[in-house]
């Protein structure tokens, strides 16, 4: 006799504070990696100001960016199927990366 694999799972209970809650707005992101880990920086880049500023830093190993890249992806498809097609401004621009820390050299 077959199990449903609904009563399987375990459902994930998640806390969310009322200060995270409140979120974050990001429109700049810096992606560095190393041999062990993936660092994202979201920053606020602001009209006539010379210099973007982090508002947070958030690191994670590369299993975890590869299932991040994943549920970004699904979720855009998501969202363009509901709403429309997300377009950039300037046509279309292949995404950049900066990396403040330079080439990594293997060691974490």
């Amino acid at each position: 006799m077959a199990k449903d694999n609904n009563q399987e799972q375990q459902q994930m209970q998640i806390s969310l504070s009322p200060e995270v809650a409140k979120g974050v707005y990001s429109n700049f992101q810096i992606v560095s990696h190393a041999p062990t880990e993936f660092v994202i920086d979201f920053a606020n880049m602001l009209p006539g100001q010379p210099q973007a500023q982090v508002n947070s830093r958030i690191i994670m190993t590369p299993q975890v960016a590869k299932r991040l890249l994943g549920a970004l992806n699904e979720n855009i498809q998501r969202y363009e199927k509901e709403f429309g097609r997300i377009t950039e401004p300037g046509g279309n621009m292949p995404p950049r990366t900066i990396a403040p820390f330079g080439t990594p050299k293997g060691d974490a």
